[in-house]
């Protein structure tokens, strides 16, 4: 029992999932997020100061539940808080550290503030892709604020993109970041009009479908996802990046179906590994069952804005005794209110993704403590 702000609650997890063999009918990578030195100056502005060893743990746990990683995205806080500096050590050290699959985001957020040529744009880009590639781990190419900056209509999208996927050593995944992520990528592939950039996009990947593995999808639409995924060329997979409805679009339907790339699986892996489990075995019923809870979670995580969702990410990595504070680089941690965090809490524990009550309780109380 804790005494909250909007009543006395009871605790009802009793431990969550445990660890298990990777799921099989479903290709999962959760994008993991860093964990700050709390003692570091992590001050808006300034440099990341990470605590490598609770970072790399955190991957460990992501590859025991059968995920793989998903290095360096938005969920690390690439372009609010994590700078280039900070990223190339993280991809460098998971990729020696590596217990399981990593694919790791390769952007041009190393580019001074300003506007860049196209060129610069795609040197920024294969700057990355070589550090990424050294590691031996798999390119996730993001979306780029610059080029967004930089390009004048679709042309350029093609000039960019087919020019980095006939330079990388294997398959790579696209990535589409919505605006609802990140404002600065509004007009992503050339057009404000989501119908004219879904056929941008799909031009480029057919254009180049023996260097693209799949496409990850961050739009929050699942019917625009869905109508997009049965456009695909065959081979190239579909990452579903909609922290919204990803229990049906994992799920499919007759045509099809979206494997994922998702940020709330930092947060929701136990849970997420035992659903797909669920579904090699066919059992539905299970797979339902357990993923349900987790969506008033998730888009409660995700609620506008939107881009502040991080700050959720790594209070449940607290609360769940994966980190020992609840501080974040850029000094995200107050980016959420307190109401938001309480309701977090209880939809966390619905969800049965507390894997130690009691700790969560005594975090929640000492939370509240210094919050009131």
């Amino acid at each position: 029992m804790i005494d909250l702000p909007t009543g006395p609650y009871e605790v009802v997890s009793s431990g969550g999932y445990s660890p298990g063999p990777a799921p099989v009918s479903r290709r999962l990578f959760a994008a993991a997020h860093v964990v700050a030195d709390p003692l570091g100056d992590n001050s808006p502005g300034s440099p990341a100061v990470v605590d490598w060893d609770a970072t790399l743990a955190y991957r460990n746990h992501l590859w025991s539940h059968g995920f793989g990683v998903a290095e360096a995205m938005d969920t690390a806080q690439r372009g609010m808080g994590l700078d280039w500096a900070a990223t190339q050590e993280l991809i460098r050290r998971t990729g020696a550290n590596a217990a399981g699959p990593f694919a790791c985001g390769a952007g041009t957020d190393q580019l001074a503030p300003g506007t860049h040529s196209v060129d610069a744009v795609i040197q920024a880009y294969l700057e990355q892709i070589a550090v990424i590639e050294e590691t031996g781990g798999q390119v996730i190419l993001m979306a780029s604020r610059a080029l967004v900056a930089a390009a004048s209509g679709p042309d350029d999208y093609h000039r960019v993109y087919g020019h980095l996927l006939s330079q990388t050593s294997k398959p790579v995944i696209l990535h589409w970041l919505g605006p609802m992520f990140d404002p600065l990528l509004a007009g992503y592939w050339g057009s404000p009009d989501l119908d004219v950039a879904t056929d941008v996009f799909l031009e480029i990947i057919k254009s180049h479908a023996s260097a693209v593995d799949g496409v990850k999808i961050s739009l929050l639409d699942a019917s625009r996802e869905v109508a997009m995924r049965r456009r695909l060329p065959a081979g190239v997979r579909c990452y579903t990046g909609d922290d919204f409805h990803y229990p049906e679009l994992i799920l499919g339907d007759s045509h099809g179906h979206s494997d994922a790339l998702l940020g709330i699986f930092d947060a929701i892996a136990p849970a997420a590994a035992a659903a797909v489990r669920a579904l090699d075995a066919s059992d539905i019923a299970s797979y339902n069952s357990i993923f349900a809870p987790t969506v008033p979670l998730s888009r409660h995580i995700f609620g506008p804005p939107t881009y502040y969702y991080k700050t959720g990410i790594v209070f449940l990595a607290w609360l769940a005794g994966h980190q020992s504070h609840f501080k974040m680089v850029g000094g995200l941690e107050s980016a959420r209110s307190v109401p938001h965090l309480i309701m977090l809490f209880k939809l966390a524990d619905a969800a049965g993704l507390l894997p130690d009550p009691e700790l969560a309780v005594h975090r929640m109380r000492a939370f509240l403590e210094v919050s009131t």
